[in-house]
């Protein structure tokens, strides 16, 4: 593989923890690092509201034990690899107006973080280290000034600002982060254009996908019973980026087909009339291990996304979790969905949602399955971590002697 970073220290910040429960770019892009390099993967830090909020729940007392001093804040997560519980608690500011107060106190929690950061760091014998930062607007924006990375990489998954509570600080420093970055990199080409606005180091990168074979070849136990056609959605229920009313509509125009939906639920997919139709079935929120066997026994996947600023650019992990099962996958159309248009049906409106289904479910054959699971093959969390190198180092290595680029 040519262009491979090798052998260097990289310093993991972001957004989810090590510990989620859901799939994560994060962890995976950390574990892909970790064949080539050593790598820190960082939690985010506990804040005041949800030690309030949620101090009973056991992942926060885990990371209390770690703020007074009863557990350790670093433990080894596999080869090369470490997990570090910041030993610090932030103070919760996002309800301030963006004012020099905000700033102030801002700075003293990314002080507070680094810090954390750095005894990991020390501890670890961390050297000319990259930092990669998976889109932590808040708390990592002044991490670059203060740990003083080799190269400092952001990295783009998510429109963060679509959210009410990133967009009230993050329109405004979100823009500035990108900017002195040394190179950006994104999954989805959308994405990418957006960071190319303030930083021209910015690059596409792709994907990736770990798909494992189902643990057995026999249907989950909750799917007996329901009649066929199955047609799924895996994934959570989250009204800001799901069109409830599509389905709705779906179930009542189809009532032979069975809508299957699988994954938690927010408050407005709790209250939606879906729960009243006989034909619609929550399954609610599975294992990641267990998922791949209810997608093997759905006649057709689908992703029934809104189009709005959440969802417009996002990379569609699920549509490869779906393909590379080999399923039909009916979904709305996006500029993200571009790079899957020949293996998928891509739905203008929520009007053309059934005929695109009944349309799937008669071309279905073996040979089109072996086509998109051969699709979904080359989305792949090598490759797309062959591309954060390869950005890096088109981005930054002429600059940066301490950078090691390898070539095979």
């Amino acid at each position: 593989m040519e262009n491979t970073l090798l052998g260097r220290d990289i310093v993991v910040v972001g957004q989810q923890p090590w510990d989620t429960e859901i799939g994560s770019n994060c962890r995976n892009i950390a574990l892909e690092f970790a064949r080539h390099n050593r790598v820190l993967y960082v939690n985010a830090p506990l804040d005041r509201n949800t030690v309030l909020r949620h101090r009973r729940a056991g992942w926060v007392q885990q990371r209390l034990r770690v703020v007074r001093g009863q557990e350790q804040p670093l433990h080894m997560a596999g080869d090369n690899l470490w997990v570090l519980t910041p030993d610090a608690v932030m103070e919760s500011i996002n309800w301030l107006p963006a004012s020099p107060l905000y700033d102030l106190l801002n700075r003293r929690n990314n002080r507070r973080f680094a810090a954390a950061i750095a005894r990991g760091i020390q501890a670890l014998g961390f050297r000319e280290f990259v930092l990669f930062n998976d889109n932590d607007i808040f708390r990592s924006f002044y991490l670059k000034e203060l740990l003083r990375p080799a190269v400092s990489v952001y990295y783009s998954r998510d429109y963060m600002l679509a959210v009410d509570y990133w967009r009230k600080h993050g329109r405004r420093l979100e823009p500035q982060l990108i900017a002195k970055a040394d190179v950006c990199v994104a999954n989805s080409s959308y994405l990418a254009a957006y960071c190319r606005r303030y930083n021209p180091r910015s690059y596409y990168v792709g994907q990736g996908c770990d798909v494992a074979p189902a643990a057995t070849t026999d249907a989950p136990a909750d799917l007996a019973g329901i009649p066929g056609p199955l047609i799924g959605y895996v994934g959570a229920l989250v009204s800001l980026r799901l069109d409830g009313e599509l389905l709705v509509s779906l179930a009542r125009q189809r009532p032979d087909w069975s809508l299957v939906l699988v994954g938690p639920e927010d408050e407005a997919f709790k209250a939606s009339a879906l729960h009243g139709l006989p034909n619609v079935y929550f399954l609610g929120p599975k294992a990641p291990a267990e998922l791949p066997a209810y997608i093997r026994e759905f006649a057709v996947c689908l992703n029934p996304q809104l189009v709005n600023d959440m969802t417009i650019g996002n990379y569609p992990r699920k549509i490869d979790e779906y393909l590379a099962l080999g399923r039909p996958v009916v979904a709305t159309r996006t500029q993200a969905m571009d790079i899957f248009a020949e293996h998928t049906y891509l739905a203008d409106s929520g009007a053309d949602y059934g005929a695109l289904i009944e349309q799937a479910l008669r071309e279905d054959s073996a040979a089109q399955q072996q086509r998109r699971a051969a699709f979904a093959a080359t989305h792949t969390w090598e490759n797309s971590v062959w591309q954060i190198y390869a950005a890096i180092a088109a981005a930054v290595a002429p600059a940066a002697a301490p950078l090691s680029v390898a070539h095979a």
